[in-house]
């Protein structure tokens, strides 16, 4: 079913199904997409980085790991794409950023059980004040300055906070560069982090009526698994009350 627009319903309705969305996103990770390797997890952290990131950044991106770790061996029963994805490239650039990180999908590996990517589906709430939205610019900073991949899911109309949406601010402090605002406001972005401080996004935007394609969620520099973005979506949908579902259809 098409994206549904989400402000039509009070922000407890978007935040319920949220929920259901990142369970979904996590069964489909660890039952289908995901080398045996590696796992997905619901999460929730706050504050600054502790130790486990800080050794996944020394550890994963090390010469020795990227020439002969099993982190770039995928499983043979894995679904790990070498190919470039299929969405456009918009940008590259190099990241000088450590900040903080929130509620999240956080995919994992199994050696030393270290986070290497994170789905992050925007809610209304971090549109709701300045605070909110830098907060939310500078977990994704974070991530992506130490290493870790990262998807931003941004299904939340604009507001004169973030006119372009959040990609377009994330990526302007990244580069100083000015994000063309689309034409199309909600938009959904995979980023790819490298070992040497750079990243690549990869961005589509969408409209409410849109079906979402499947996009690239990064598991080491150049492979990826295709995250199937509207098949989730509909799972999660499907569990939404009958009440709130006649509202948003």
């Amino acid at each position: 079913m098409p994206i549904h627009d989400w402000s039509r319903v009070e922000a407890g309705i978007f935040h319920d199904f949220h929920h259901a969305w990142i369970e979904e996103i996590k069964r489909s990770l660890n039952v289908q997409l995901l080398p045996e390797d590696y796992y997905a997890m619901a999460e929730q952290q706050s504050g600054p980085f502790g130790p486990d990131v800080l050794t996944l950044q020394s550890h994963h991106f090390s010469a020795e790991s990227t020439s002969s770790s099993s982190q770039d061996q995928p499983s043979s029963d894995g679904n790990v794409l070498l190919a470039p994805p299929q969405v456009e490239l918009t940008a590259e650039a190099d990241l000088e950023y450590y900040r903080r990180k929130q509620n999240m999908v956080a995919v994992r590996h199994v050696s030393g059980d270290e986070i290497i990517a994170v789905v992050e589906i925007i809610s209304r709430g971090n549109k709701s004040s300045g605070i909110a939205i830098r907060s939310l610019i500078d977990k994704a900073a974070e991530l992506l300055t130490n290493g870790i991949h990262l998807m931003l899911v941004d299904l939340q109309a604009p507001t004169q906070r973030d006119p372009s949406g959040i990609h377009a601010l994330l990526w302007n402090e990244m580069t100083a560069q000015t994000y063309e605002k689309p034409d199309r406001p909600l938009t959904l972005a995979a980023y790819e982090a490298s070992p040497i401080g750079a990243t690549r996004a990869y961005v589509k935007p969408v409209n409410v009526g849109d079906s979402m394609p499947d996009m690239p969620l990064f598991l080491r520099p150049g492979a990826h698994v295709p995250l199937p973005l509207q098949a989730t979506y509909d799972r999660a949908f499907d569990a939404v009350p009958r009440r709130w579902r006649q509202v948003l259809v």
